[in-house]
């Protein structure tokens, strides 16, 4: 839903008075070309704003929402591959979709609209989240600082799932990681007593939660205003990041081709880094790129780099100048576990030569190492370039779990790299 938001107050049929209704992929499997949390909204007339699956489903999903506006009450549906009638109901791209569907109002079943409308004064990129109830009762939260709420703190936590103390802890041990990430996710808690809590002893559905989470851009700093450096910059922008430059020497980091960097820093390195961490403006999404290619500067800063638990590090450098680089951390005791997690020679194998080049390859690199973190792995290990062509399976990776066979429109209620070219 969060994505709709910059869009609410403008939309002429919800700010008219309109009964509306809001469907959101709450669930995936397989190959589905839109995120979980993807929204669209659909007028009493059937104006649309939003899309789910660029046209698969978006026909049966606004019969569904009107029938949703008609009898008052929420949904489920499931869209899924069918091969009998592919192209009626079903994603042609082989993945399967759930979404819930809600009326826009004031009763207990409905997405309350001020409150929307409430964060659609707020600007797209400041922290926000969105905690959902879809089963018996409905209900939300908005949480305002995600990165720092703790759900056992939360009152308004509680009342959405029945203030019962165990059944808050086991959803918090859930939201939390979903809400600091900057994720979206179902968390489905078992409430006590086997029904769904003290307000409705009628359902035996678990609690559940939808969560949307938003955060800041995450930051990629850059150290070494070089010709690598200059290159790297708009690429990562390209991806999303928050870019700093940063380099101890001013005649390098003055020049004009880096203006186009959120900041420019000309500042010793690892004391610029430390800075940063001390004063919270680095988390677990932050990329550090070290093109430097200097041990005064390299080493220290890596040594706090590699401490901070950063989502990424990378280091340029041949693979002579890796083995010294290894050597002078592990001398200055650097655990070998850390080491494990810098990626160095930087990028991937692949026959990059220019630094435009150098930059595809870098950014390949951060792209492959985030998707293996999005999908479970505790340790970054070094991903390996390869062609979607040469491979087997899903092309995307599977958002929630499927515990059911698949079905069609079902309403129901409620190795190591070779040696950097370029270097």
């Amino acid at each position: 839903m969060l994505d709709l938001i910059p869009s609410l107050g403008s939309w002429r049929p919800a700010v008219s008075g309109q009964r509306c209704a809001v469907a959101t992929i709450v669930a995936a499997g397989g190959s589905v070309p839109r995120p979980l949390g993807t929204s669209m909204l659909v007028s009493e007339h059937g104006d649309v704003l939003g899309s789910l699956s660029g046209g698969c489903v978006e026909g049966a999903v606004v019969d569904a929402a009107l029938a949703v506006m008609r009898d008052g009450g929420s949904r489920l549906e499931s869209f899924g591959y069918s091969a009998e009638d592919a192209f009626a109901v079903g994603l042609s791209c082989g993945g399967e979709l759930e979404v819930h569907i809600q009326p826009l109002g004031s009763s207990l079943e409905a997405m309350d609209f001020a409150m929307l409308n409430g964060l659609a004064g707020r600007h797209s990129t400041t922290a926000v989240a969105l905690i959902r109830r879809l089963d018996a009762g409905g209900g939300a939260v908005v949480v305002q600082d995600p990165v720092r709420f703790r759900a056992m703190e939360s009152p308004e936590l509680a009342r959405l799932v029945g203030d019962h103390p165990a059944t808050v802890y086991a959803a918090a041990a859930q939201l939390e990681p979903l809400l600091q990430g900057g994720r979206a996710g179902l968390v489905r808690v078992a409430p006590p007593g086997g029904c769904s809590d003290s307000r409705d002893q009628t359902h035996p559905e678990p609690i559940t939660l939808f969560v949307e989470s938003r955060l800041p851009a995450a930051r990629m700093l850059i150290f070494g205003a070089n010709d690598f450096g200059a290159a790297l910059l708009p690429a990562g922008k390209l991806l999303g990041y928050d870019v700093t430059l940063c380099d101890a020497r001013p005649a390098f980091s003055n020049q004009g081709r880096f203006l186009a960097a959120d900041q420019v820093v000309t500042d010793w390195p690892n004391r610029y880094l430390e800075a940063e961490a001390a004063a919270g403006r680095v988390d677990g999404r932050t990329v550090v790129c070290v093109l430097t290619h200097d041990p005064k500067f390299d080493i220290p800063l890596l040594e706090t780099a590699l401490g901070l638990g950063l989502a990424y590090v990378g280091a340029m450098g041949s693979r002579r100048s890796h083995r010294q680089r290894i050597d002078a951390l592990l001398a200055d005791g650097t655990p070998a576990e850390a080491l494990e997690r810098l990626h160095s020679p930087i990028g991937l194998d692949l026959g990059a030569v220019t630094p435009a080049e150098v930059a595809v390859s870098i950014t390949a690199e951060i792209l492959a190492s985030r998707g293996r973190a999005g999908r479970g792995s505790t340790t970054p290990a070094p991903p390996k370039a390869s062609s979607l062509k040469d491979g087997s399976g899903p092309i995307h990776p599977t958002s929630e779990p499927r515990t059911h066979e698949p079905r069609t429109h079902e309403p129901r209620t409620h190795e190591p790299r070779q040696e950097n070219p370029w270097t």
